[in-house]
């Protein structure tokens, strides 16, 4: 993407204009959430201002005009990440809660005692927490897949966790501390040798990469629109039609029912039976909303500023003495995480703030991660569609300044 394209971009988000401690914003934290461009702001504000009413419960022309628009979504969701059915798509509340949706109906209705769970040592503790609990309460074994020292899982290692009484395998699609893209294709493949459900975690992929399930042969694929440039609070979990249908419910109450007694209920069929209660209705359009400004970019646009950023940030980084990159994998996306030595992670984002500079530091929801690379937080910079040299720039010089009063 031309610099030309990268500021048109950038003018599309409002809060690139705003100062912080007198200087101008540079956002490096869109691992953690993205910005919003204007387009999602405004379709939100529209929703909200003249087009609100709740969905399927309606028989007035706002409720169906309401109900309408969120399956519009899901229908582009479902083309967006090349979904069997748009009867895949579920909206729930992030991947946080996608992932624990997984894991609780699985143990539910899948997995049982002696049965192995394999996830890595990359992953974000809502792809490590779920997975325990379900093993614990069903009486299962949790292996963990190691990595080597750039940040690749060790495919070797992981052929051989994987054995007959592998029943889930669970990784995520990139590493939000390490930027590592994984080869999803390959470690299906290895997977589905045993027949084991493969869980794809997505929230860093889904805004970096094109996903396509299909191709990428997972059984369920989730992600966050805070994510990918859209609001908090929705959630997508893409599963395979037959085993939605097959696994229990995850939630009870209101739209998920066929039939309610008092002495018995049944379910409705999916994505419904997944969905209880009143969705998040204006997030669900603003998903939308976001997805179709991530069609409009363009993925080769995307990919291209992306690796552009990437490698510049890297050299960058690389003439401040000091500076210890954590994760140099053979493919990387857009998160950058590193120490710099004599100075506390936390000590580095407080005076990168004082020159406007957002970074996020701390164990990134990753704890065991940290352990693997003996330190106790990191420094990320995680890049958005909306950055620019200038704004790796800005970093170094903070950087600098950093080094300098610690020196």
């Amino acid at each position: 993407m031309e610099q030309g394209g990268v500021a048109g971009i950038r003018n599309q988000f409002p809060v690139l204009g705003r100062q912080v401690n007198d200087h101008p914003l540079v956002y490096l934290d869109s691992g953690a959430t993205t910005q919003k461009p204007r387009r999602v702001i405004d379709r939100m504000t529209q929703c909200l201002t003249r087009d609100y009413a709740t969905v399927h419960r309606g028989v007035y022309s706002m409720s169906q005009e309401s109900t309408e628009a969120c399956e519009r979504v899901r229908h582009l969701v479902a083309s967006f990440v090349n979904a069997r059915s748009v009867n895949e798509v579920v909206f729930t509340s992030g991947t946080t809660e996608s992932l624990n949706l997984i894991a609780t109906i699985l143990g539910r209705g899948y997995l049982k005692s002696g049965d192995e769970i394999l996830i890595t040592q990359m992953e974000h503790h809502a792809n490590i927490v779920p997975w325990q609990e379900v093993a614990k309460s069903v009486g299962a074994r949790l292996k963990v897949a190691p990595i080597d020292s750039s940040g690749d899982i060790r495919l070797d290692e992981f052929n051989s966790l994987v054995t007959d009484t592998t029943k889930v395998v669970a990784f995520t699609h990139v590493s939000n501390v390490l930027g590592t893209v994984n080869p999803v294709e390959d470690l299906v493949r290895i997977a589905k040798n045993v027949g084991a459900i493969v869980v794809v975690d997505g929230a860093q992929g889904i805004a970096h990469r094109p996903v396509d399930v299909r191709k990428m042969g997972c059984d369920f694929y989730c992600f966050s629109a805070h994510k990918a440039y859209g609001p908090t609070g929705v959630g997508v979990l893409v599963g395979r039609y037959d085993l939605l249908t097959q696994l229990p419910p995850y939630k009870f109450g209101g739209d998920m029912i066929e039939t309610v007694t008092f002495d018995g209920s049944t379910y409705a069929l999916p994505p419904a039976k997944f969905e209880a209660g009143t969705p998040p209705i204006v997030e669900i359009i603003g998903l939308g909303e976001a997805i179709q400004f991530l069609i409009d970019v363009g993925w080769h646009a995307l990919l291209a500023h992306e690796h552009q950023l990437i490698s510049y940030l890297m050299n960058q980084l690389s003439t401040i003495p000091g500076i210890q990159l954590i994760g140099t994998p053979r493919e990387k996306s857009a998160a950058v995480s590193f120490v710099m030595s004599g100075v506390h992670p936390h000590d580095v984002g407080t005076i990168l703030d004082q020159e406007g500079v957002a970074v996020r530091v701390g164990h990134h929801c990753a704890q065991p991660l940290m352990g693997v690379y003996n330190v106790p937080a990191t420094i990320r910079a995680s890049l958005g569609v909306y950055n620019n040299y200038q704004d790796i720039d800005r970093l170094i010089e903070a950087l600098l300044t950093v080094r300098k009063y610690f020196s």
